[in-house]
């Protein structure tokens, strides 16, 4: 099975075909000329069935973005991470004024979502607000020029970044979507929600029932997209997500040092000097976060299985910890219904 179509304008597929030694000649940036490229295209060929002509064209017009690499490298001397920075990214009166009429504006895609899936409102509406405050800044990238970029010219991951990038191809065919003219983020997501392709593959869902998971279009998609994300990677609906906590002696450092993926007992939390403003099962698992800030005094939360399950969207505790504050803040923020 070939690609649609409408993988290049018609013009373009034409004229890419035909015109081949054009392109050889001017193949500053592009991709199509390279042997580790043509490797791939014919494994997609024959592992998927797609039209080696067709991902050839493709590929001579996809383009080498410096920007991408600069932009995804870490820094050689990379300076100490501050929660009260990070936080004060997310939390501010624009931002939780925007969820709240983001939230007033979606109330039945949310309610469905809710319904469906068990993810409160306010916690889908926070993720979107920190991944594109709410749709308004879904990336400006080509898609097919990130992940090129990153696939074939940035060793680091480069073998995470292919895996995205035939992701990607499977998923515009299977969308027919033009290829060329998808935009994202530099490291290739895509949408309202940010979804990678593998994710959009996944967890997209058609919660507006037009046939069809649009992210980049279509926000109850989106709503629905995340709530089924969260559900998948182990969301329990009614359970906390976390509590803030206060430390004591030295022993809680164990326990911060064993990392962020719940082990522990909440029963234990005290024997090894933390207490948590909140109320949970004593059998249920929790972890110890903390977030710090140079020069200031940490801040402290026992994480439960729900924190765990929003590393999953981002492997940050600080971002799930401004995951939780803004959905707090919609929460308190928004009309009763």
């Amino acid at each position: 099975m070939s690609l649609p179509a409408r993988l290049l304008p018609r013009v373009l597929l034409a004229f890419a075909l035909a015109s081949s030694t054009a392109y050889a000649a001017d193949a500053a940036g592009r991709y199509a000329g390279r042997a580790d490229v043509r490797e791939f295209i014919a494994q997609m060929v024959e592992k998927h069935g797609f039209a080696g002509e067709e991902l050839q064209a493709l590929f001579s017009r996809a383009r080498f973005k410096p920007g991408i690499i600069k932009a995804i490298t870490p820094p050689t001397a990379p300076r100490a991470r501050s929660w009260q920075a990070y936080r004060a990214l997310f939390l501010t009166a624009q931002r939780i004024e925007a969820g709240v009429e983001f939230r007033e504006q979606q109330r039945e895609a949310l309610a469905r979502a809710t319904e469906l899936y068990g993810v409160p409102e306010e916690i889908i509406v926070a993720i979107i607000g920190v991944e594109t405050a709410y749709g308004r800044n879904t990336g400006g990238y080509r898609v097919i020029d990130a992940l090129s970029t990153l696939a074939f010219d940035y060793p680091p991951r480069a073998d995470f970044f292919r895996g995205e990038l035939e992701n990607f191809l499977l998923y515009a065919r299977d969308a027919d979507i033009d290829t060329l003219a998808l935009k994202g983020s530099y490291a290739g997501a895509i949408g309202i929600p940010q979804f990678m392709p593998g994710s959009y593959l996944r967890y997209a869902v058609d919660l507006d029932g037009d046939g069809k998971s649009d992210l980049s279009n279509s926000y109850a998609d989106a709503i629905g997209s995340v709530a089924n994300f969260l559900k998948a990677h182990g969301w329990k609906t009614g359970q906390p997500v976390a509590y803030p906590a206060r430390v004591q002696g030295e022993d809680y450092r164990e326990l911060v040092d064993a990392g962020i993926k719940p082990a522990l007992r909440y029963d234990e939390l005290a024997g090894y000097g933390v207490s948590a403003v909140g109320e949970a099962s004593a059998d249920a698992l929790c972890a110890l976060i903390e977030l710090s800030t140079p020069d200031e005094a940490s801040v402290y939360l026992v994480g439960l299985t729900n924190f765990w399950v929003l590393t999953r969207y981002n492997r940050s505790s600080m971002y799930a910890a401004a995951v939780l504050e803004l959905a707090q803040a919609l929460k308190s923020a928004s009309p009763e219904k």
